[in-house]
């Protein structure tokens, strides 16, 4: 599954993603618990990469933060500077950053590396170290599995995670991390899992 792929499959419904996912009310409160808990009231800015709709970058900024939506659906990234406008959208992949070493307080990947090939996610990790400072969150939101398996996603294939397997690849990335969240399947919910990890220092 490449980034272009992504792009598109995610383009060719984005109204309809809007429609049923694009506020924050329609997340659930667990969740946005856990993102108010570890990301806000940074020092410095958060990177919501996979921003979607943009609506939890709006969410991060109503606590106070300085957050960046980044995105690689230009018409998400459209509606979001067109819903948010007092928000920052930017085009752009998790993979090549135009974010300075270090200069992250904190990332936001909610539901955004689930799409990455499990050989890819390594790589995807290394870039979170290098733009965030040590003592800098990173907050995860993945689709939970008992073994780490490829699924047909409503929108393009994504892939399931061991908690335990993803936190290892945080930790060898440079990321101790400090909470989990499960919350097992709800209907047409899948069971899915937020991780917080804090970058260690160089």
């Amino acid at each position: 599954m490449t980034t272009e792929q992504v792009r598109q499959a995610y383009a060719s419904v984005a109204d309809l993603y809007i429609d049923l996912f694009g506020t924050s009310g329609q997340v659930h409160a667990d969740d946005l618990a856990f993102i108010r808990r570890h990301l806000a009231g940074r020092s410095g800015p958060v990177l919501d990469l996979g921003c979607g709709p943009g609506h939890l970058t709006d969410f991060l900024r109503s606590l106070g933060g300085d957050a960046t939506g980044f995105d690689i659906v230009p018409e998400f990234v459209a509606h979001a500077r067109a819903t948010h406008p007092g928000g920052r959208y930017v085009f752009g992949s998790m993979e090549r950053l135009p974010v300075a070493d270090g200069g992250a307080a904190g990332i936001l990947a909610w539901g955004s590396v689930i799409h990455l090939p499990p050989p890819d996610l390594d790589g995807v990790l290394a870039e979170f170290r290098r733009v965030t400072a040590p003592g800098a969150t990173v907050v995860c939101g993945i689709f939970v599995g008992d073994e780490v398996a490829a699924f047909d996603h409503k929108v393009t294939t994504a892939y399931r995670w061991p908690v335990d397997e993803f936190s290892a690849r945080l930790a060898a990335a440079g990321f101790t991390e400090v909470e989990r969240l499960h919350r097992p399947g709800d209907g047409a919910r899948r069971p899915h899992a937020a991780v917080a990890a804090v970058r260690t220092a160089d």
